[in-house]
């Protein structure tokens, strides 16, 4: 009996365990969402924007999501799409803000706020940036996607933006290259890190490690004994950056292995050229178009919505 007991016993404990799994995962997929209750579109939209304002980010995104399910094929439910996005950017689930941006492209391609939607998108990537130390494949998938929106809208300010954190971006490639090329120099695989030098020189030429790749392909080139494309490299330096440092010290060592550049450093400077800062602040991320909020004369959040 107590055999028979346990064989009974053992299939509904499995059985409770299981249902307490699955209820727990059904509960942490959930997110809460707002009672359904009619209401008219330009209150539900308008309390939106003021949780918007308050920096209430989940709590915009439930009624922005109310504008469009209750009122799906208005003029505000288009708006509220974009007013999703940039709610949950604010709020750092970027997965949701660039589904967003892709469900408002895909709906409104030729709609002209299309243009922030593909903005938004690109600093949700841009925003996922990790240091040079680690995988960069939100790095390329930020450029690629910045890149698109000075292609499409080049004359906007989202364009203007993104200009500005396209050269961050290339700064921060450029800075991963030096850093796996120092690595390989320590270690002395010379010809890898030239690889890697090269690499900074010829796609990233405008960014601040483009005087130390230089410098660098001087000092590996004549470890490896190539002098002349030391030497070429070592020219290439002096004629673009004759007052930084890192020529300074190409001068000396070529100049101590018989190799003297025609240029001469000038005055000494600061080491490397001017550096943007990389910075991610969304205080400085545009926000949606003006056309995406309501009119002035739309109804105000009645008392019982400030709760």
């Amino acid at each position: 009996m107590s055999l028979l007991r346990k064989s009974w016993a053992r299939p509904a404990l499995v059985a409770g365990v299981c249902a307490i799994a699955l209820a727990g995962c059904a509960g942490r997929a959930k997110k809460p969402r707002l009672v359904y209750e009619e209401r008219p579109v330009e209150l539900l939209y308008s309390t939106g924007a003021d949780r918007l304002d308050r920096g209430l980010w989940a709590q915009a995104v439930n009624y922005f999501q109310e504008v469009e399910r209750q009122h799906p094929y208005s003029e505000w439910s288009r708006r509220a799409i974009l007013m999703q996005a940039y709610a949950h950017y604010q709020g750092n689930d970027y997965a949701e803000a660039i589904a967003d941006a892709d469900r408002f492209i895909q709906l409104y391609p030729g709609n002209p706020s299309a243009a922030y939607a593909h903005y938004v998108k690109a600093i949700c990537f841009f925003e996922q940036i990790v240091d040079v130390g680690r995988d960069q494949a939100a790095t390329g998938q930020a450029l690629s996607a910045l890149r698109d929106v000075v292609q499409r809208y080049p004359n906007t300010e989202y364009a203007q933006d993104a200009r500005l954190k396209i050269d961050m971006v290339n700064d921060q490639l450029a800075g991963k290259e030096m850093t796996i090329g120092r690595y390989y120099l320590r270690q002395g695989d010379t010809l890898a890190a030239i690889g890697r030098f090269k690499a900074v020189v010829d796609r990233y030429q405008t960014t601040s490690h483009a005087p130390e790749a230089l410098y660098r392909l001087v000092e590996a080139y004549l470890t490896v004994g190539l002098a002349e494309e030391a030497k070429r490299n070592g020219a290439v330096l002096g004629f673009n950056y004759p007052g930084d440092p890192w020529y300074s010290d190409a001068y000396r060592l070529l100049t101590s292995r018989g190799l003297r550049p025609a240029t001469e450093p000038t005055e000494r400077g600061r080491r490397g050229i001017f550096r943007i800062p990389f910075r991610k602040n969304k205080n400085e991320t545009i926000g949606p178009p003006s056309a995406a909020t309501p009119a002035a004369a739309a109804a105000t959040p009645a008392a019982s919505e400030q709760q």
